[in-house]
């Protein structure tokens, strides 16, 4: 078990204000659609939403960018949008939240994925995705690599993967490549169609349903979550493999090293969504800002538990996270 400490904690946060860490993933829309039901369709069975207002908000990699942000850190999201007015709609939420888009790609061969949730009586009653899962081009993909190359600063590299398009294997393996000759760490959020192309970053940080999907293999005790975990070490030859595990919190997985259980933070659980988000950003963060990586993981735990503990996806804050270490030092003490 790792100790967490409050003063620690704080002096990695003084050490990150300003600090550039790249967030490479997939950028979304999420949009949202509010009503109430009264009545059922003559056309179909199904309700009818009387709409009373729509929201929208950044998501996927852009969301771990807003993560980062919270704990003081300078982001740089790097990702695509489409020539579109849901392209339009990210750039203005980007500059309303204090997140640059200039990173971004244009790309009018693709539309800005985008998710749609219609809620009815606070229940999400359908959803609609407006995407394309094609692998970038060379063009973007060369834009990417510039971005990456002109940051002379950069302190790391989140890989943030939602299966979209832009994390295809050549630029994987030409952003790994880039970071380990730079000595840049890199931390990976996978998905199932690019698992095993994440050879050599720092952390790879699947959850459990995904490493089960992959290896073909049921994961339900924790023998299970180490067996795969040091297989993925060997496949990967990764410095880490930290699988989070939902209620039962998150095994970190090291070379020559008996593994770690984290047990989650969560005081209670009002939403999920935007967990892993704050998890990766914050692991990325503690990494980059000198702890090592079970003191990290632990710290990320803390932040995830602050997140699903609110209603909606928010992002951590390097306060919020501070008093959450102080409170858990204290509950230890009484």
């Amino acid at each position: 078990m790792v100790e967490l400490s409050w003063q620690r904690t704080r002096r990695y946060l003084d050490s990150l204000k300003g600090a550039a860490i790249a967030v490479v993933g997939d950028v979304m829309l999420d949009r949202y659609y509010w009503g109430s039901v009264h009545r059922v369709s003559p056309e179909a069975p199904v309700p009818v939403v009387d709409v009373e207002h729509e929201t929208a908000h950044l998501g996927g990699a852009a969301n771990v960018a807003m993560n980062l942000a919270g704990l003081g850190v300078r982001p740089l999201l790097v990702g695509v949008i489409g020539h579109d007015s849901a392209g339009e709609t990210v750039q203005a939420l980007c500059r309303e939240t204090g997140l640059s888009s200039s990173c971004l790609a244009v790309s009018a061969e693709r539309p800005t994925t985008t998710k749609t949730r219609i809620i009815g009586n606070n229940q999400q009653i359908a959803r609609i995705d407006h995407e394309v899962r094609n692998y970038i081009d060379e063009r973007v993909r060369d834009q990417v690599m510039h971005t990456l190359a002109e940051c002379d600063d950069l302190r790391g590299i989140v890989l943030e993967d939602y299966d979209k398009g832009l994390l295809s294997p050549l630029l994987i393996t030409d952003v790994i490549s880039m970071a380990r000759q730079r000595q840049i760490p890199v931390f990976v959020d996978p998905k199932r169609r690019q698992f095993f192309n994440y050879e050599h970053c720092t952390v790879f940080k699947p959850n459990r349903k995904e490493v089960s999907d992959a290896l073909g293999v049921p994961v339900r005790t924790m023998e299970d979550v180490e067996h795969v975990g040091r297989a993925l070490l060997d496949r990967l030859q990764c410095q880490s493999v930290l699988i989070t595990l939902g209620a039962e919190g998150m095994m970190l997985i090291e070379r020559d090293a008996a593994p770690r259980t984290v047990p989650t933070r969560a005081r209670k659980v009002a939403d999920v969504s935007g967990a892993g988000d704050t998890t990766i950003a914050t692991l990325a963060a503690m990494v980059c800002a000198g702890a090592s990586i079970p003191e990290a993981a632990a710290l990320a735990n803390v932040a995830a538990g602050h997140v699903v503990a609110e209603p909606g996806i928010v992002a951590i804050t390097s306060d919020q996270l501070v008093a959450d270490v102080a409170g858990l030092a204290e509950g230890s003490a009484s």
